[in-house]
């Protein structure tokens, strides 16, 4: 299964993932458009500044996003069942019509990447662009700090 990694000595936090992100999954999938929605389009992966160590210290940057965990706290917290692993991607994904809006799933989250949309009154977390095939997100990357690869690949890049 893909994943996206981002190779942290790459990043420098100029946030164009998260520009990219908030565009694909607007309605206009236009900026400017973007822009005026109501409810503002959601971004789904959010950049934070970090140590060698993963403290929160503004030493390097690096652009999180959920991490398709392979024993996703996530889907145990879900009340309603609207969280589940899609057969065909292998990723986790959010049933919005399921969805109570609990917020169960954003508190069990290790990453804190899942979000509460006030304006839709669901949690979203990133789906890796279905309709593409590379997520928005990397494609965007200006220093290719993001990649989108094989969980057999990790090797190389640096998380």
């Amino acid at each position: 299964m893909k994943r996206i990694y981002c190779q942290i000595d790459k990043c420098l936090a100029c946030r164009s993932c998260e520009l990219a992100c908030a565009i694909v999954h607007s309605t206009s999938k236009d900026l400017v458009k973007a822009i005026s929605e109501i409810p503002l389009p959601a971004r789904f992966i959010q950049v934070e500044a970090v140590d060698r160590n993963g403290n929160l210290n503004h030493l390097r940057s690096i652009a999180l996003q959920c991490r398709q965990c392979e024993e996703p706290a996530c889907i145990k917290a879900c009340i309603s069942g609207g969280m589940y692993t899609d057969e065909k991607s292998g990723n986790i994904v959010i049933n919005p019509d399921k969805c109570v809006a609990c917020w169960s799933c954003v508190m069990v989250c290790p990453f804190g990447v899942i979000v509460r949309h006030e304006g839709l009154h669901k949690a979203l977390k990133c789906d890796h662009c279905p309709d593409l095939e590379t997520p928005a997100c990397v494609k965007a990357c200006p220093t290719k700090a993001l990649q989108y690869t094989e969980q057999v690949e990790t090797e190389k890049v640096s998380i």
